[in-house]
């Protein structure tokens, strides 16, 4: 797994018992291995860390470009599982490594709302949906409760207060045939995120508060659309 991850991993779970109150719910539904898409919401930067500890497998993740500029800090980001992503959410060469990645069996996390949205989601962006359908990995959908509170960076090292973190069972988009429009691609995204949004308390689901048809029942309307069994 890596000497530095690790380390992280074991810090970071000693810290989450000792200062904080830290409960996980749906360990029982991540998958030992293979590859797997892991989204969740984002309300802070504890929230990466807090996966990692949460997660009972190594999971690497996007992190903004902008962490990289320094030697020291983009050779530990690295070794953590973290690779560069443009901000714009316009990041290709991104998208393209992550469904490398998955390709090769590893876990992947993504924000889709590509920046913190405490206390309520925000829109996502459709860059999710091209991962899912490149990539074909299941997805794990995840929500964070908590993490909001959590403000200057010191406070991830010192993490106080109720954090909890349920997992959901996994789920898989059906293939699509076709090159796929921006409407299909922000359907799929917004499919995607209601999954994350069930898991969540009513107050932080923002835009993607939960209306008329399930997330379930979205999957199988997608799947006898393409003639999947």
């Amino acid at each position: 797994m890596g000497l530095v991850y690790s380390t992280s991993m074991v810090l970071m779970r000693g810290a989450l018992r000792l200062f904080g109150d830290w409960q996980v719910e749906g360990r029982e539904y991540v998958p030992p291995k293979g590859p797997l898409l892991v989204v969740s919401n984002h309300q802070s930067n504890m929230d990466p860390p807090l996966l990692s500890a949460s997660i009972p497998r190594r999971v690497n993740f996007m992190a903004k470009r902008g962490l990289f500029h320094n030697p020291v800090a983009s050779h530990m980001l690295k070794a953590y599982g973290a690779f560069p992503l443009n901000p714009n959410g316009g990041d290709l060469a991104a998208i393209r490594l992550s469904t490398q990645l998955l390709s090769q069996d590893a876990a992947m996390v993504i924000f889709p709302e590509g920046t913190r949205s405490p206390g309520a989601m925000r829109k996502a962006i459709p860059g999710i949906a091209l991962v899912a359908l490149r990539s074909g990995a299941p997805i794990l959908p995840v929500g964070i409760t908590g993490t909001e509170r959590i403000g200057p960076i010191w406070q991830v090292a010192i993490p106080k207060g109720e954090f909890r973190v349920r997992i959901g069972q996994p789920f898989s988009i059906p293939p699509m045939e076709g090159r796929m429009g921006r409407e299909q691609l922000e359907a799929i995204t917004t499919m995607i995120m209601d999954r994350v949004a069930a898991l969540l308390p009513q107050s932080y689901r923002g835009v993607y508060a939960l209306k008329g048809k399930s997330p379930s029942l979205e999957i199988e309307s997608m799947e006898r659309g393409n003639g999947s069994t």
